[in-house]
């Protein structure tokens, strides 16, 4: 099973990296599996551990995709690093075996703390299209244009059915995304 989250990393400077990875629920662990080459692979790698964060606000997906990555963190309690200060819950891991690969080396990570900040209230279906269109959006480059547009029409009637105030600005943030690349492409094809 992946759960979708959001993974604060301590990058070297002492700063935190925040960035929305799937985690996966393995027997007995979390992993955490960043492809190369990522800031959070090599946060992992130099500091061991992370913190894992449960949020209901699709805005930091859609931000941490569109260049907006200024979301307020909090110290952790039983690691290095720093937690999402808006998050419901967050898990503090610590690494303990790494399974290398060329695109996508797998961390193994045990849970070190856990705690709860806010009650869960449920989602409504603009913030799942949300993630999938955050999902979409990082792997422009490796998606077919018409698959990507067939995936956003889907996903654009639970917005619009759906969304409040932070996912429709979610939504437009990836939707500009979206045609920035787009735009790209075309003045690629055109030069």
């Amino acid at each position: 099973m992946i759960r979708e989250t959001i993974v604060t990393t301590r990058r070297e400077d002492g700063g935190t990296h925040i960035a929305p990875m799937g985690i996966h629920i393995g027997r007995g662990d979390l992993v955490i599996a960043p492809f190369r080459p990522s800031a959070t692979l090599d946060n992992l790698h130099r500091e061991g551990g992370a913190a894992i964060n449960y949020t209901d606000d699709v805005r930091i997906y859609a931000g941490c995709l569109t260049g907006r990555r200024d979301w307020a963190v909090y110290p952790c309690q039983h690691i290095p690093g720093s937690r999402l200060e808006d998050c419901l819950a967050h898990t503090e891991v610590q690494v303990t075996r790494i399974e290398e690969d060329a695109l996508r080396p797998r961390f193994h990570c045990r849970i070190v703390h856990e705690a709860t900040h806010a009650p869960f209230q449920g989602f409504n279906r603009a913030q799942a299209a949300v993630i999938e269109a955050a999902i979409l959006v990082s792997r422009l480059h490796m998606l077919p244009e018409d698959k990507v547009t067939r995936e956003i029409d889907y996903l654009r009637v639970a917005v619009d059915k759906t969304a409040g105030p932070r996912e429709r600005e979610a939504w437009d943030w990836l939707i500009g995304a979206l045609q920035a690349h787009r735009d790209l492409r075309l003045q690629e094809g055109a030069g």
